[in-house]
């Protein structure tokens, strides 16, 4: 066609279009209008045609001219057909049609469009599906209406899947209307200026829009500034676009912002960029892309008076054109505040100054493209003939995210040898081997996979050769071989044939996936377009004449900050340093709360929580206290200590701000999924009132709550409004006239104190002391710590007891990421624990059998199912957790520890799960395949779904689950017992020489030589008849009488002999653990006191070497068996008696009644014991526990100095924080007396002098306490002398009337 018949053929159809396009806005289409129908025959083109009366020119909808269509010569999928428009026309539907009569019909098809006929680009839908479902007849027309209207002038068609029965055949018509449009291009030295004075008046919006298309990735596309030096600019660097806002000419952060948006914009198609700005914000658009950017206030104020479009240059002489930065390529309708820039340069506008060669069409260079698309894509081209005397010379320009790949190999002349050009570890490599020469290899360039273009140039002359990446800006490597490198007969590109194939290629690397444009073979240009067309070379699964890549980052799919990397085919997110795991860093590698970490075993420490799991609320370091039966989560602020008020001068009130370490959205998680929180809240006042009077005005407040919180004028205690303390809600004020002991106004020290527990007030934000600046006025105040126990996620649980029960709840939204964690228990062998559906998706997590676990799913795609099979079965009634997980990447199905199972997802598949259903929970819609027992702690997107609420209100469901201690009994230790509660369990160490949560926390203690724990078993009952208890009759003691003991304790000294252990009884009786002068343990029975001791000797050695040594000893009748540490176990029969009777009284330390005692055993007490001892445990009697726990209570006597200690070692947590410390317990109270401040935490002005004087004072102190204690032996924790010594080194006291129980409360003594 010439040039004058494409001009006569594009004013007809542009006339036809502006026809049909007013025919559609009369009847409220605007832009529906037929395009094809009356084009001419010459618009329309194809790869082949099967014969003349099957031409492309008949390829009209509804048409029967010649064969009713157009069929192609062979069908295959480098077919197409494409339709000229005219010009650039706007495309909104797209539909298809069969050959008339025949069998010939698509079923499936990809759309390209071009404004050239060249560089064409592939048209996706939403979810990135590339595909449209064609025809299933010849005669009915399928529709598509397009997602996002496409601007083009050029359509091609291109069949992916016909009917099996016949071959391609097709009729088709698009719909649209006209596109009219202001375009200018600039070559890289052009620019305009625009004086937008007089400056526009201050308006509440302001935006800037324009589209543009280049080959360059670099570039300025406009610089807008005005008087004040604000400056705004939009430029591409590296094919994304930049917006920097900027004060003044400095290039600190401080005068700069700067984002980012988009990727590969140097594709040269058309990408249209918005920016909006309002006050305190701007919306940066590119393409479908929307980013919200919050401004910094000192660029809010925009007041730009001149605007350089093409190139960042200023009036006059202010500023050079720097042409490097100077946008290359066509710009389109730039509006600036609804004026049309482009419009107003083409009127020569006279505030418009041109400068360069600016045109207003866009002139467009032809590069075409090859895709290399799959493993098997290949490009072969015939060579030459004769090989060259003086060398050779191949460039081609490259663009992929792939980090190896071939880009070029071929054999040498006469087949001496072989070249490959390729890609390796993101560099170039070269290698050629030629027969009886070692292998010559270059390499260059770096980071050649970041999906920029890349010239490479293999350049060969005699004696010299050369490999070079981006010119001059680039890389290159020489060579001097002795032998010319020339192409022989015949070159590939991108990879090999597949074997059997006539040429012969071999591949040791990876086949290239990426784009290629502009191959070079001795200087001469390929013609790709030819090798399209079979004309010339050969191919296999290429695209030719389009660059199909495609940033998978750029709307990143990994979330919580996971960064994303990429190759050809699909991404990675790397989850490091992100607390959060899974292909897209969707779910959190944390529990949600301190109790969901204590039923995992774990004790009192630091801990990462993310209370909303995969929500945007990041994890966060909370302290979790787990040594109660209630388990707490303990935020700390910045000022717990009893800290003292010191006036301020002129100001009558002490204003005190606590800033907590948790942030805002994560306390208000914290707060509302506990059962309970707390904050303690105490003042302690001399001549202070606290509030004065409920019904005058309040003299202190206090503010708390969620954000700015509200004022409160109640204190600790006392109802919220009453303007009083704990005092006057219990009526023991100190004075009656008064509801708060400080507002009695005594001279002496009182305080107010108590806990606030209404969640809806917590926490304290702030004090407000106002009765601090009387003379004689003395205060201080604490706030504790904001604790909070009780989690209504984990133990929220639903019994389902029939098939057809089920909970609802509204529909499930996870359309790009889902995640699903429940418990379950049953008996039951099947059923469905949870579905969604939509019209075609569906989403369902079920039991499939007594051992599998079934997810499946489906967004699109075809269903997809992902299996976990357990090897033991899943009915056993005991709590089993599944965690299931659905992104764009790909699905994973967890069963408690069992290793994932996982899906991938399809590349370029659909990626939305679109579900309108209610949620149903136990059952499904059709109320068959129910599941009957418990399901537990149901979180979709970490968010806890209710049940138990829901259930209260359901027929067939009952609210709550108990039976934990079958699931989580293995948690209490040593002996401990595993306590049902409703929604929870405990453990009772009531029988265990431990405590703790899970009995799992040794008691020990320190002894010196005079220390002695006397454990009284049982006293006599007498007559008033003085009798010895020699003379008792044994029937008196006979409930006390055992046949058998277990014992078990650690241990760690330097002294032996020393007795460990001794237990005595009414009838001269006894059992003793000694360590004899070998080091040696010997276990002492004399259960006749008739006959001497009977010595029980073990062959373990060097037991009083300083390290914890464990000792367990049973006996049953007259067997016993002796283990200490790991050793073997050693057994021993006993030849007297075997009836310990009525056991009186035991003893850890100095024996002080010794009257008992044979004179060897008597020398051995009288020196007591000098070490550690630790977890000592007689049948069921701790003597520590009671002597340092509940001294009390118990029968046990304290004489000498003991000293709770650590004789073991405390084992690590992977979950806790490195770390880990118990909080301070103490209460602040301090009665009467002057109350105990920390001397460190003042509000005076003087804070800074007194922290240094205090560490200065610490340190000094610590380092001679160090010192000393380095040089002491006789504490538990250093090593200690083998002789025995009095030791009079001051060491506190245990004090039994002091020391409540701090562990479980359900322990006893006997």
């Amino acid at each position: 066609m010439d040039l004058w018949s494409k001009k006569v053929q594009g004013i007809i159809t542009q006339v036809t279009l502006l026809l049909f396009s007013s025919y559609g806005a009369t009847r409220g289409e605007p832009c529906h209008s037929p395009l094809v129908s009356n084009l001419p025959p010459l618009s329309f083109r194809s790869s082949s045609q099967l014969s003349g009366s099957h031409g492309p020119g008949f390829a009209k909808l509804n048409r029967r001219e010649g064969a009713g269509g157009w069929s192609p010569l062979t069908s295959d999928r480098y077919q197409w057909l494409e339709v000229d428009l005219g010009g650039r026309t706007q495309i909104t539907a797209v539909a298809t049609q069969g050959r008339y009569g025949s069998s010939d019909w698509l079923t499936d098809y990809l759309l390209m469009f071009s404004d050239t006929g060249h560089n064409w680009k592939h048209y996706r839908q939403e979810d990135s599906i590339g595909a449209f479902p064609g025809n299933s007849n010849a005669d009915s027309v399928v529709q598509h209406k397009l997602q996002h209207p496409v601007i083009a002038r050029y359509v091609r068609l291109i069949p992916l899947d016909w009917n099996p029965n016949g071959r391609i055949g097709l009729r088709l018509e698009t719909y649209g209307c006209p596109y009219n449009s202001d375009v200018v291009s600039f070559d890289g030295h052009s620019s305009l200026l625009y004086r937008l004075s007089p400056r526009p008046r201050q308006m509440t919006r302001e935006s800037i829009s324009l589209k543009f298309k280049t080959l360059k990735n670099s570039g300025i596309l406009l610089h807008a500034e005005g008087q004040s030096e604000h400056s705004l600019t939009l430029e591409l660097e590296k094919g994304k676009l930049l917006l920097l806002l900027q004060k003044g000419r400095s290039s600190s952060p401080d005068s700069q912002h700067l984002v980012s948006l988009g990727s590969l914009l140097d594709d040269q198609h058309w990408h249209h960029v918005a920016v909006e700005h309002h006050s305190t914000h701007l919306n940066l658009t590119v393409d479908k892309s929307t980013l919200w950017v919050q401004i910094p206030p000192r660029f809010t104020h925009w007041d730009h008076d001149q605007m350089s479009v093409g190139a960042d240059q200023g009036l006059g002489s202010r500023r050079l054109v720097v042409s490097n930065r100077n946008f290359h390529g066509c710009l389109e309708n730039l509006v600036y505040n609804d004026v049309n820039l482009v419009g107003l340069a083409k009127q020569n506008n006279q505030r418009v100054t041109v400068k360069g060669n600016v045109t207003f069409t866009c002139a467009e260079p032809v590069f075409v493209a090859v895709t290399f698309t799959a493993i098997q894509s290949f490009l072969w081209l015939p060579g030459v003939t004769e090989p060259s005397s003086v060398g050779t010379l191949v460039g081609l320009q490259f663009r992929t995210w792939n980090k190896a790949g071939l880009l070029l190999t071929f054999d040498l002349p006469k087949q001496e040898g072989v070249v490959w050009l390729y890609l390796g570890k993101a560099r170039l490599h070269l290698q050629i081997h030629k027969s009886g020469r070692a292998p010559l290899e270059l390499s260059a360039g770096s980071a050649l996979n970041d999906g920029q273009w890349h010239s490479v140039e293999l350049i060969s002359r005699r004696g010299h050769l050369t490999v070079a990446v981006d010119g001059e800006e680039g890389d290159s490597a020489h060579a001097s071989p002795s032998f010319l490198v020339s192409t022989g007969s015949q070159l590939f590109f991108g990879g090999c044939p597949a074997e059997g194939s006539s040429q012969e290629c071999m591949n040791p690397f990876k086949t290239f996936q990426g784009c290629m444009r502009l191959l070079t073979v001795d200087n001469q240009l390929v013609d790709l377009i030819m090798v399209q067309r079979r004309l010339m070379g050969n191919y296999s699964h290429l695209q030719i004449d389009m660059c199909g890549i495609i940033d998978r980052c750029s709307q990143s799919h990994c979330e919580h900050g996971g960064s994303c990397s990429q190759s050809w085919s699909t991404f990675h997110c790397n989850c490091s340093s992100t607390g959060y795991s899974g292909a897209t860093c969707h779910s959190s590698i944390y529990e949600q709360s301190c109790e969901a970490y204590k039923h995992k075993g774990n004790t009192s420490g630091y801990y990462y929580i993310d209370v909303d799991g995969s929500g945007s609320i990041r994890p966060q370091l909370i302290y979790c206290n787990m040594t109660e039966d209630k388990t707490w989560m303990v935020i700390q602020h910045n000022n717990t200590e009893l800290t003292r008020v010191q006036p301020s001068p002129g100001n009558n009130q002490h204003k005190v701000h606590f800033e907590y370490t948790s942030e805002e959205e994560q306390l208000a998680a914290i707060i509302s999924q506990s059962d309970h929180c707390e904050q303690e809240l105490t003042y302690h006042c001399k001549k202070s009132r606290l509030l004065n009077t409920p019904d005058g005005p309040p003299l202190s407040w206090w503010v708390g709550g969620l954000g700015a919180g509200q004022v409160q004028t109640y204190w600790a205690g006392a109802p919220p409004g009453s303007q009083q303390c704990a005092c006057g809600l219990q009526e023991n004020c100190v004075d009656p006239k008064h509801h708060c002991n400080c507002d009695a106004d005594r001279t002496e020290w009182a305080n107010d104190e108590g806990l606030l527990t209404l969640k809806e007030t917590l926490p304290v934000r702030s004090l407000v002391l106002g009765d601090v600046q009387r003379p004689g006025s003395e205060s201080a105040y604490r706030v504790g710590h904001l604790r909070c126990h009780g989690d209504k996620n984990v133990w929220n649980a639903a019994f389902f007891d029939k098939e057809t029960s089920y909970l609802h709840f509204p529909t499930f939204h996870g359309e790009l990421s889902a995640d699903i964690s429940f418990l379950f228990k049953t008996t039951s062998s099947s059923g469905v624990f949870l579905e969604n559906l939509g019209i075609k998706d569906f989403i369902r997590i079920e039991l499939n059998s007594s051992t599998e676990v079934l997810f499946s799913f489906d967004v699109g795609n075809g269903p997809l199912e992902v299996h976990v099979k357990a090897g033991l079965p899943l009915n056993d009634n005991r709590w089993h957790r599944i965690r299931a997980e659905r992104n764009v990447k790909e699905a994973s199905l967890r069963l408690d520890e069992l290793p994932a199972a996982t899906q991938e997802a399809p590349a370029d598949g659909h990626i939305h799960l679109q579900l309108n259903s209610q949620l149903f929970i136990g059952g499904t819609a059709s109320r068959q395949k129910g599941f009957r027992g418990c399901i537990r702690s149901l979180q979709l997107n970490g968010v806890t779904l209710d049940l138990a609420e829901r259930a209260k209100i359901t027929p067939g469901v009952q609210a709550g689950c108990p039976g934990h201690c079958s699931s989580y009994g293995s948690l209490c230790q040593n002996q401990g017992h595993c306590v049902e509660r409703p929604s929870s369990f405990s453990c009772d160490c009531g029988s265990s020489a431990y405590t703790g949560a899970f009995c799992d926390r040794e008691v020990s203690a320190s002894f010196k030589s005079g220390t002695s724990v006397s454990y009284v078993f049982k006293e006599p009952v007498l007559s008033e008849v003085n009798m010895s208890s020699s003379a008792l009759p044994s029937s008196i003691y006979s409930d006390m009488t055992l046949r058998g003991e277990n014992i078990s304790l650690s241990f760690r000294t330097n002294q032996s002999p020393a007795l460990l252990l001794y237990v005595s009884s009414h009838h001269r009786e006894y059992l003793a653990l000694v360590l004899n002068k070998q080091d040696k343990l010997e276990v002492r029975y004399r259960l006749d006191n008739s006959k001497d001791a009977e010595i029980l000797t073990s062959k373990v050695r060097n037991l009083a070497s300083g390290q914890l040594h464990a000792v367990t000893i049973r006996r049953l009748a007259d067997a016993v068996s002796v283990q200490i540490d790991q050793n073997t176990k050693e057994d021993f029969n006993l030849t007297s008696d075997v009836e310990f009777n009525a056991i009186r009284l035991l003893v850890l330390g100095r024996v002080r009644d010794s009257g008992e005692l044979d004179p060897e055993l008597f020398r051995v007490a009288s020196l007591g014991f000098t070490g550690c001892l630790s977890a000592v445990l007689f049948n069921s009697v701790s003597p520590l526990k009671a002597a340092l726990l509940q001294p009390d209570i118990s029968p046990v006597v304290v004489t000498g100095q003991l000293v709770k200690s650590v004789c073991g070692s405390t084992s690590a947590n992977p979950y806790a924080a490195e770390t880990t410390h118990h909080l301070s317990g103490q209460s602040g109270s301090v009665g009467t007396g002057q109350p105990l401040v920390n001397a460190i935490r003042s509000d005076s002005a003087l804070i800074g002098g007194v922290i240094a004087v205090v560490i200065f004072v610490t340190v000094s102190a610590l380092a001679i306490i160090a010192r000393v204690l380095y040089r002491r032996k006789g504490t538990c924790q250093s090593q200690e002398v083998k002789t025995v010594k009095p030791d009079d080194s001051p060491e506190l006291a245990f004090s039994g009337s002091q020391s409540g129980p701090s562990e479980n409360q359900k322990e006893y003594f006997i």
